[in-house]
């Protein structure tokens, strides 16, 4: 089996932190493993704080709550030092690197700058830069098979919008060798 992984997303409500963690939920069910997706946001629809603690693992999961990450997705600054700070020795951080400039002096982290805006933008995928740092998240830690990630990417694209199945596996793509 695959890495467990306890991983906290996190940007401003609307860049799609919350689909990103649907997908790597995803990815644990269709791998038949333990796996919690513990969405919290802010009041407002857009523009508010919008974060979200993933498990999958191989055993049981004792609380949806993830208070010592092993991962971290920041989409920006705000959320990247909150989360940082809660990361536990040795997790990895992917953040845009086109938002965040890290100030918080750990250096018991991997660190994983990549300028997803920039790569979604000149890529014409729109706001897929959340789908460009889940990449880089799958490149440096393996938490599912290659091809469970797409086919999780398949199951959470609405079926009403069957056309952004290919532009989310092009960025998953793009963020993967970025």
């Amino acid at each position: 089996m695959q890495k467990e992984i306890q991983a906290v997303l996190a940007g401003f409500g609307g860049q799609g932190t919350l689909f990103a963690g649907k997908v790597i939920a995803y990815a644990g069910l269709l791998e038949d493993r333990e796996v919690s997706w513990f969405p919290s946001y802010g009041p407002e629809m857009r523009g508010g704080t919008a974060n979200c603690s993933v498990t999958v693992s191989d055993e049981p999961i004792g609380s949806p709550l993830v208070t010592d990450p092993t991962a971290v997705i920041a989409m920006n600054q705000p959320s990247y030092d909150r989360f940082v700070m809660e990361a536990r020795p040795g997790a990895v951080i992917v953040y845009d690197s086109d938002l965040i400039a890290p100030t918080d002096g750990r250096a018991d982290l991997e660190k994983v700058g990549i300028p997803a805006s920039k790569i979604a933008q000149d890529a014409e995928l729109g706001k897929l830069a959340n789908i460009v740092l889940l990449g880089k998240l799958w490149d440096k830690t393996g938490f599912c098979e290659r091809a469970t990630l797409d086919e999780a990417i398949r199951k959470c694209v609405p079926p009403t919008k069957p056309h952004l199945v290919e532009s989310n596996k092009q960025a998953l793509e793009m963020g993967m060798s970025a």
